[in-house]
């Protein structure tokens, strides 16, 4: 627990993958609808993302995924973190939280479909994303 001392209680931090295109980019969306600035944010590959996910004995080798982690609550994977987070940003990207209706285990063959072919879709990056200086009071 050495680094949640470093994040508000009340923030929700969103482990993502730093060097995928397209997880970046789901950042991006997410930093510039969080309006009620709700989220702090860490690549997986950090020293820090490593260490929120040894806490909670989660192990990459089997999840490659976005993790939404709510300090103290719960942490939620794949298809469940995203829906979490759209309900998070609210307005009307709350409506997506329909598909809570839709089992998990279906939602995550579509999300699994996509986070394997991600890279190949989207691109890769060399290195992890380094925030702006007015973004970098956001990322752990």
């Amino acid at each position: 627990m050495v680094y949640l001392c470093q994040v508000e209680t009340n923030k929700k931090i969103i482990l993502f993958d730093g060097v995928c295109n397209l997880c970046n980019s789901s950042v991006q969306f997410v930093i510039r609808h969080d309006k009620k600035d709700i989220f702090r944010y860490a690549a997986l590959q950090s020293e820090i993302g490593q260490s929120l996910l040894a806490e909670r004995n989660i192990d990459t080798a089997e999840l490659d995924s976005i993790i939404l982690i709510d300090p103290g609550v719960a942490y939620y994977t794949k298809s469940d973190a995203a829906l979490e987070i759209c309900n998070e940003i609210g307005g009307g990207w709350s409506a997506l939280t329909v598909f809570k209706w839709i089992p998990t285990s279906i939602r995550n063959i579509v999300y699994d479909i996509i986070a394997k072919n991600r890279y190949r879709w989207y691109g890769k990056k060399d290195q992890c994303m380094i925030p702006t200086p007015e973004l970098k009071a956001k990322f752990l």
